[in-house]
C-alpha cells in the first residue's frame, strides 16, 4: 500500500511529529511504500538545523534526515508555512536576500500542491496532529 503522511506539529511541543516517525519506519519495515511526506503548520519544525535538544532527547529532525537517506523517502516542507517561521532552504534564503538556511539535510520546500498530488498518488493519506 502506497502512503502520504501529513505532520501539522513540531518535533517537541507534541507528540505527533514522534509517532508519525515511529509509524513510517513501521510502514517501511512491512514493506510499504511513503510516497511523500509533507510537513505543514508548526510540523514544519521538524525540518529545522537549529534545533538543540537536552542531551539526553533525542534529535527527531535528524532522524527523519537519516530515515530519508535510508529509504529515499521525499520530505516536503510548505513553503507558506515554513516562511512564516522563519524557515528557509538554500534557494529560499538567496531568494529572500539571507546569506544561510537554516534546514536540515533531507527536506526539501515546496507548496501545498505536493500535498495534493500526495493524496491523489497514493492509497491513504495520514495525518498526525491537528
Amino acid at each position: 500500500m502506497k502512503f502520504t503522511i501529513m505532520i501539522n506539529e513540531g518535533p517537541y511541543q507534541h507528540q505527533s511529529a514522534d509517532s508519525a516517525l515511529q509509524f513510517c519506519r513501521s510502514l517501511l519495515a512491512q514493506g510499504h511504500e511513503i510516497f511523500r511526506v509533507f510537513f505543514y503548520h508548526d510540523g514544519v519544525n521538524n525540518g529545522s538545523s537549529l534545533s538543540v535538544p537536552p542531551a539526553d532527547d533525542r534529535l527527531i529532525q535528524k532522524e527523519w534526515s537519516e530515515l530519508s537517506k535510508e529509504h529515499d523517502l521525499d520530505l516536503v516542507i510548505c513553503i507558506a508555512a515554513a516562511q512564516r517561521r522563519g524557515l528557509m532552504d538554500k534557494d529560499e534564503a538567496k531568494r529572500q536576500g539571507f546569506e544561510s538556511n537554516n534546514m536540515i539535510e533531507g527536506f526539501r520546500i515546496s507548496g501545498l500542491g505536493q500535498l495534493i498530488e500526495g493524496g491523489i498518488e497514493s492509497d491513504r493519506t495520514v495525518v498526525f496532529g491537528d
